[in-house]
């Protein structure tokens, strides 16, 4: 386990680059780096097969087995020690547990053909963002593309929500959805209100790829001409629509039913 570099000082170089990186999405693209907040995010990077960049604990940290067995597994990972009024700076958290992560965005291939793929428009609540990335890890999503209008997919409160699903697919940010929609080589599918197949009448075995609109406004009208395919969720309840990360679901689990 590596010996931690200890620092106290609000002034030093590193700890202001931290301080950038989680509260800067620019930075972030700048850098190609994020911060990953708390052991469980820090055990699903290292399950898919990734080491840290750096790894940074807080003094209370250094009584915690969890987060020494994580040190354990990163033994040429260099560690800084942050005191800890330094520390819940950078966590969001209100309880912070002691231990972040620096670590390499993966970079991804927009062009590499994918069989099933979730294209997501202005999706702008960080919480709804990290929902639709964990479902579509779950249900076995191959790539993931966001359009510029869609909130920051490496944000500690995306990360959060995802709960390490980040990890397991293709996330590529700022896409142009309408090439994208146009060069694969499957079928486009889109929900709305209007059409006349349920969602569960549709062939989803196939090469296929959901668009997922904003909260408010949902699929934008030209997103909505690109699909091969528009389709309802039923809904017996009495309410008008489901929230963008629910929707997501649905489609993400049932398409990972007919796939089975």
């Amino acid at each position: 386990m590596p010996d931690c570099k200890r620092i106290s000082s609000r002034e030093n170089a590193f700890f202001k680059s931290l301080l950038r990186l989680g509260s800067s999405s620019r930075e972030r693209r700048d850098e190609a780096q994020t911060i990953l907040d708390g052991p469980h995010l820090l055990r699903a990077w290292l399950d898919s097969g990734r080491l840290p960049a750096h790894i940074i604990i807080s003094p209370l940290a250094l009584e915690d087995a969890e987060i020494s067995r994580l040190r354990a597994e990163c033994p040429n990972v260099p560690c800084t020690l942050l005191e800890e009024p330094l520390f819940k700076q950078l966590s969001d958290l209100k309880t912070p547990n002691g231990l972040l992560a620096l670590v390499d965005i993966p970079q991804t291939d927009p062009a590499q053909a994918n069989n099933f793929v979730l294209l997501l428009e202005d999706i702008q609540d960080p919480g709804n963002l990290g929902s639709i990335l964990r479902s579509a890890a779950a249900a076995g999503c191959d790539a993931v593309y966001l359009s510029q209008g869609c909130a920051d997919a490496w944000s500690p409160r995306v990360l959060r929500a995802a709960m390490g699903g980040h990890f397991l697919i293709a996330i590529n940010e700022s896409s142009d959805l309408l090439d994208i929609s146009s060069r694969f080589g499957g079928s486009l599918l889109a929900s709305s209100l209007e059409a006349k197949t349920a969602l569960y009448e549709c062939d989803l075995r196939g090469s296929i790829a959901f668009a997922i609109g904003n909260e408010g406004a949902g699929l934008s009208a030209e997103l909505q001409a690109k699909a091969q395919q528009r389709f309802i969720i039923p809904m017996p309840g009495k309410v008008e629509s489901l929230n963008a990360a629910a929707a997501a679901a649905v489609c993400l689990f049932e398409a990972a039913r007919q796939r089975r």
